[in-house]
């Protein structure tokens, strides 16, 4: 991109603020989102963020990059690829901007070591709601606001630039899918793994799971390698969720290293299966370039604009669906309760596992890691995300009546839910979740005017 490009970007945004007229909410101008709960019309223009779409540069001596904020994933896998360098944490999908992924968090199978991406950020350049750009690092005078801005979706600022940390990374990944025929078998491997770094003797660099049914579960360990050989690819016909199911108790598989951090969004995990393209008959006249998630948030954006799917459900004399899209997080030792009750009383799978741990410390320097007040993880502790996207038949008279359910669940057992999609939390349960006087306080000092949105009223208000 380059440092002009950049500054040209960054211009264009701030000319962009200072159009938006005084009273009116600051929202981004953007035609697409990763998030599944409602977006308000706004009647005024946006934040012009067009310019802001790229890496600005790669220090590939120093393993740092500086990336514009809204540049996706995508762009900035392959500007650091050609180095031997990733990102530490690649969420799944590659139309995830990297500033979307620490305000709103992401994660992915290197969690477990790395964290989450918000921690491989070293000084973050963001546009406050009363429209300064400031610098924040863990040690300056806004270090307040580089704690706090991860989960606060841009209700304190948006991202403007990210130096970021990346590591090495060898030219490709060699997989074991492992069986087990119990939640508790597999949740002390978990816990085994990510205590040893290691299993059966061989190192583990990426580790996630996904649980078919209560006795036909899986983790997928990755192991880094520079060795040649045969590698499988599943952004054609073969689909990489199917590769994980096997009779026996362990399978291999090889992957390139940018083909295994995408390996989930050929297909968005499992869910283009509703939109019927992993029918045979169907994938093989369905365009490839057309096989990724930007395509199937398209189809997303159609529905929700027209109701498809409630009209189709409606002709077949089926009810409404009532939309159950989350990723939550509870400790590692309640991996198998939750699990085991999702399972008995939500009809949906399967469901995607992925442990994280926060990187110790947060703070250079220090000894000690410092919490994220917005999304308040125990340092030490050790997590598991249990993601779920799909739907079910909507309760009379209760609407969220599932969701409603799985809050209420995750709350009982000491976890979280990230807040991308819907939440129907009470304020006083939404602040005692997601760091309510933390928030307040970045809130008055960076947002006084509160140009930007409240966190709650996006969360969970929708507005």
């Amino acid at each position: 991109m380059g440092a002009q490009a950049f500054d040209e970007g960054v211009a264009k945004l701030l000319e962009s603020y200072r159009a938006i007229p005084d009273g009116a909410t600051v929202r981004l101008a953007k035609k697409t989102s990763n998030l599944f709960r409602k977006r308000a019309k706004n009647p005024y223009p946006g934040l012009d963020v067009s310019g802001l779409d790229r890496v600005i540069s790669v220090d590939a001596a120093a393993k740092t990059a500086d990336v514009a904020g809204m540049c996706t994933y995508e762009n900035l896998v392959a500007a650091t690829l050609p180095y031997g360098l990733a990102p530490k944490v690649v969420p799944q999908l590659k139309t995830i901007t990297l500033g979307g992924a620490v305000t709103g968090l992401g994660i992915e199978s290197t969690s477990f070591r790395n964290g989450l991406p918000h921690e491989s950020v070293l000084e973050i350049d963001i546009l406050t709601g009363a429209g300064e750009i400031i610098t924040a690092t863990p040690t300056n005078e806004h270090a307040d606001l580089f704690f706090g801005f991860p989960n606060s979706y841009g209700t304190l600022g948006y991202s403007v630039r990210l130096k970021i940390e990346l590591e090495p990374v060898p030219p490709y990944v060699a997989l074991r899918h492992v069986r087990f025929g119990s939640l508790t078998e597999l949740q002390e491997t978990m816990t085994s793994i990510i205590a040893d770094g290691s299993y059966d003797g061989e190192q583990v660099d990426y580790l996630d799971g996904v649980v078919f049914t209560a006795d036909e579960c899986y983790l997928t360990l990755g192991r880094q390698t520079a060795d040649e050989g045969p590698v499988s690819n599943y952004t054609g016909m073969d689909i990489f969720y199917r590769s994980i199911q096997h009779a026996t108790c362990i399978t291999r598989d090889r992957l390139t290293i940018h083909d295994y951090l995408w390996r989930w969004d050929t297909d968005w995990f499992w869910c283009s299966r509703a939109f019927g393209a992993q029918n045979p008959r169907v994938r093989r006249f369905w365009p490839k370039s057309l096989l990724r998630s930007s395509f199937y948030w398209k189809l997303i954006g159609l529905d929700h604009r027209f109701n498809i799917g409630d009209k189709l459900n409606a002709r077949k004399g089926e009810p409404p669906s009532e939309r159950v899209v989350q990723d939550i997080e509870v400790p590692i030792e309640n991996t198998t309760a939750y699990v085991a009750w999702f399972l008995e009383n939500v009809p949906i799978e399967p469901i995607w596992l992925c442990p994280l741990k926060l990187r110790e410390p947060a703070v250079p320097g220090s000894d000690t890691a410092r919490p994220w007040p917005l999304y308040p993880l125990e340092p030490h502790r050790v997590y598991v995300n249990v993601g779920f996207w799909s739907a079910v038949p909507v309760t009379p008279g209760d609407p969220g009546h599932t969701n409603k359910l799985i809050e209420h669940k995750v709350a009982e057992l000491d976890g979280h839910k990230s807040l991308y999609s819907e939440s129907f939390y009470s304020p006083e349960e939404f602040d005692e979740l997601y760091g309510g006087e933390s928030y307040r306080l970045l809130k008055k000092r960076y947002d006084p005017r509160g140009r930007l949105l409240d966190l709650y009223a996006k969360a969970v208000k929708q507005q």
